[in-house]
């Protein structure tokens, strides 16, 4: 049934598509309906940051940008689903067209910019899924706010979803937010992880729980960037990294349809860069701090090649686009 679903759908325009398909696992995630996407996977369960995940393989942040669907998703078999960038404030992203497909290579680009109904949205969203699997929320900052006012919105997030998230990842690594990318680095990571430690520090006094708290990576580093944003991260005792992002590299793409086009590119073109990437930062991290490895991780052989190279969970995106729900199944049993 996904086969002729999705070949209507990839007629669509992407983001169309997209909108369809976040709307269509709303409604029906919650009655009969959702035996169309819902399947047994096997359980393997694992902890990690002191969670017990029913399995290693969660879906990436950015498709459940509101938290709409967290219960579709658990349905499809994954073990933790991440949900946002969510924002303090709502905003609606880059102009249209911002979404792109490339069939021959099974990737996508896109430069969305963080287009969300804002975090006050997504965490009402939360705190009515059933899901008892882990639920991550990815946290970002506002286009209108100034780079060295960055800090005070992932505050802002981090205080509002600490109560209804399982873990927060800080999003410092998306292509299409002006700037962000420039926190990776040296004293300006430095300062924010320092921030949001210490934010952390007070509301588990508060809420009497600790909430792992993640950062989200680029692809597109040295590795003498790679280990230095490690020893940032050990300096400042994040709990976890997430290794990585949408890439701006266009290598493996170039000469096809949309590949000239600007933002962020995914898919099975990402799986040697963010394979390269886990591995430089296992090594950097030397087993000291867990990583959630993401980027072009379509079969149970990339998702084993990512825990062999040092990461203890997985996420798919582009891929569930492509393949359907049940590569999760496969992924999920083949490991």
């Amino acid at each position: 049934m996904y086969g002729l679903v999705q070949n209507a759908l990839l007629n669509c325009d992407p983001e169309k598509a997209h909108d369809l398909t976040i709307n269509w696992l709303k409604y029906s995630q919650s009655n009969l309906l959702r035996c169309t996407y819902s399947q047994k996977v096997a359980n393997k369960p694992v902890e990690v940051f002191g969670l017990q995940f029913p399995n290693p393989v969660g879906l990436a942040a950015g498709l459940d940008k509101n938290g709409e669907c967290v219960d579709a998703f658990g349905a499809m078999g994954f073990g933790f689903v991440e949900v946002g960038t969510a924002t303090p404030l709502p905003q609606s992203g880059n102009d249209k067209p911002r979404l792109f497909r490339i069939p021959e290579k099974k990737a996508i680009i896109n430069r969305m910019g963080f287009n969300n109904k804002g975090v006050d949205y997504l965490v009402e969203q939360v705190k009515r899924a059933k899901f008892d699997g882990i639920v991550g929320i990815n946290i970002g900052k506002n286009k209108i706010t100034p780079e060295e006012n960055a800090l005070d919105d992932y505050l802002i997030c981090l205080d509002k979803v600490y109560a209804v998230a399982d873990y927060i990842t800080v999003n410092i690594s998306s292509p299409n937010t002006p700037g962000l990318r420039n926190l990776q680095y040296g004293e300006a990571l430095d300062a924010l992880l320092a921030g949001l430690k210490q934010r952390q520090r007070e509301l588990c006094e508060q809420h009497g729980a600790y909430k792992p708290l993640l950062v989200k990576i680029a692809p597109d580093l040295s590795d003498e960037e790679i280990n230095s944003i490690a020893t940032s991260l050990l300096t400042a005792e994040i709990d976890g990294v997430i290794a990585t992002n949408t890439t701006l590299d266009r290598s493996t793409v170039e000469g096809l349809e949309h590949a000239d086009e600007a933002g962020g590119l995914s898919g099975s073109v990402l799986t040697e860069k963010s394979l390269h990437v886990t591995r430089v930062l296992a090594d950097a991290l030397e087993q000291r701090m867990p990583i959630i490895s993401v980027g072009g991780i379509d079969s149970a052989e990339a998702a084993k090649a990512r825990l062999q190279a040092g990461a203890s969970l997985v996420q798919v995106y582009s891929a569930l686009i492509y393949h359907g729900p049940k590569l999760v199944q496969t992924i999920v049993n083949g490991l």
